[in-house]
């Protein structure tokens, strides 16, 4: 029997920051992006996502990309395997206690129920290109842990 644990598969959530730079070839953090998702694909992380998030993106594609970028991401995302978590009641409370909790900061609420989903299921590192999740104290997935 081996005297090494068996190794844990890291975790990640994933941004309407990083979807969209991924989905957008002229993001200016699109290499970026696709490297870091590479990088994540090789070495086994498990992504996961939020139903908000999710509207989020296809919003923000919709608006800035066009229907057609949208539409393809969202039907790319059903069938990825990025788990998308639902946003509880619990979780949209908690959300609400982090926005006045952090009256410095301006969180959205789509960005507090992202940082309440990731505290339930015990994610600490965020693949974004969003300072919110370090504000909170999460770690932010960057080119430099590539190596």
């Amino acid at each position: 029997m081996s005297a090494n644990p068996p190794s844990v598969r890291r975790r990640a959530f994933m941004d309407t920051s990083a979807f969209f730079a991924i989905s957008n070839a002229r993001d200016v953090q699109h290499p970026v992006a696709r490297a870091i998702v590479n990088h994540l694909r090789r070495e086994n992380w498990k992504l996961s996502t939020s139903n908000f998030i999710v509207a989020e993106t296809h919003a923000l594609l919709l608006a800035r990309a066009g229907r057609h970028v949208a539409a393809t991401t969202l039907a790319e995302i059903d069938r990825g395997d990025i788990t998308i978590i639902r946003v509880s009641e619990a979780d949209e409370q908690r959300a609400r206690e982090i926005i006045p909790q952090y009256d410095d900061k301006d969180f959205s609420l789509t960005d507090a129920t992202s940082f309440a989903v990731m505290e339930r299921l015990h994610i600490t590192h965020a693949f974004a290109f969003d300072h919110h999740y370090t504000q909170f104290g999460m770690t932010l997935i960057s080119p430099a842990q590539e190596q």
